[in-house]
């Protein structure tokens, strides 16, 4: 792969909760905490993980739909998330979004070629011959007819909708284009062509895509490398591979544990989980998984284990898969630390 076209470096969203008026939040939600990837142009990063652990919150970071709380998304070298409105302006051509519903992301009241050229036309004056010629071209390259440019959202069906979703984010030729649950609402059979017309636009623009699923069969067909967040944090990073392959961190092998099986005879692995995901309010100390997992030693029960990078090439933060050896001896911790931690 090429060098990072965007590189995310300890980016970090905490949402205050109301305290009333003139006081300050004494509570957060913490959504995002400490995250930090890259993604390479014609690569993609598939971002995973249970329900509530942060991948939709840093999808909207990247696009500067909210703004961090602290850390840094670089796109070429500069840093969007200190810039001004007017500065942003001129950066929202090289990133795009599809989201998960197909059917509320589109405007109701717009023809598919409106849809299309609209966002271009808030950069630059089209006529009307342009117009036409552009959305003919894109639904033409995502596999629809070019006369389905004067069909309304309504009359079009799911997959025709995120298909149009997919024509109106190229029609500013992004070199990043970021996919919250783009296939999650559609039919399996629907899924595998948008999934293949992806894969197929990646090849022929060298698109660097951000894929966020809760579908680890479909992560597997697509990505290049896989995040695996809990809570706010990304867990475990590597190749598609090495993380279905051999999965490290004791999150991952649950998840790809639970996920279905298309195999009646096949024997599921019995590494499951049990108890709820705690609250990102009040989330537990040391490592936030350690209450759920069966490797959790007292070490995780008190310190927050660093993302380390891992001999075969992959990142994992796991005190017990990947000791840090930088990390302070428990015996160097305040006591109170110790105890107050423990009860």
């Amino acid at each position: 792969m090429s060098e990072p076209f965007l590189k995310v470096e300890h980016l970090t969203k905490h949402y205050p909760l109301s305290a009333g008026f003139l006081k300050k939040p004494s509570l957060f939600v913490r959504a995002v905490e400490d995250v930090s990837f890259s993604v390479a142009a014609g690569e993609t990063l598939c971002i995973v993980g249970e329900s509530g652990c942060g991948k939709s919150t840093v999808a909207r970071l990247l696009m500067r739909l909210v703004n961090p709380t602290g850390g840094r998304v670089l796109i070429d070298g500069t840093d969007i998330a200190s810039l001004e409105k007017h500065e942003l302006r001129a950066w929202r051509r090289r990133m795009q979004m599809v989201f998960q519903d197909p059917y509320s992301s589109l405007n109701p009241r717009l023809t598919a070629g409106q849809i299309i050229t609209e966002p271009l036309e808030n950069f630059e004056p089209l006529s009307g011959k342009q117009r036409n010629a552009l959305a003919a071209n894109l639904l033409e390259k995502v596999g629809l007819s070019s006369e389905m440019m004067h069909r309304l959202p309504s009359e079009l069906s799911g997959g025709q909708r995120q298909r149009l979703g997919i024509a109106r984010a190229l029609s500013l030729e992004p070199s990043l284009i970021i996919l919250d649950e783009a296939v999650s609402a559609l039919d399996v059979s629907v899924q595998a062509q948008i999934l293949n017309l992806l894969m197929d636009l990646q090849q022929e623009m060298g698109i660097a895509f951000v894929f966020i699923s809760h579908d680890l069969g479909v992560v597997e067909h697509i990505g290049h490398r896989i995040a695996v967040m809990y809570l706010g944090r990304i867990v475990e990073l590597a190749t598609c591979e090495a993380l279905f392959a051999n999965p490290s961190h004791p999150y991952t092998e649950a998840l790809i544990a639970a996920a279905p099986v298309p195999d009646p005879t096949r024997i599921r692995s019995a590494t499951l989980v049990e108890g709820e995901v705690p609250s990102p309010i009040n989330p537990p100390s040391g490592c936030a998984f350690h209450p759920r997992c069966p490797l959790a030693v007292e070490r995780c029960r008190i310190l927050v284990p660093p993302l380390v990078s891992m001999p075969d090439g992959r990142a994992l933060a796991c005190h017990v898969r990947a000791p840090d050896e930088t990390m302070p001896a428990l015996s160097s911790l305040p006591a109170t630390l110790v105890n107050s931690t423990l009860v």
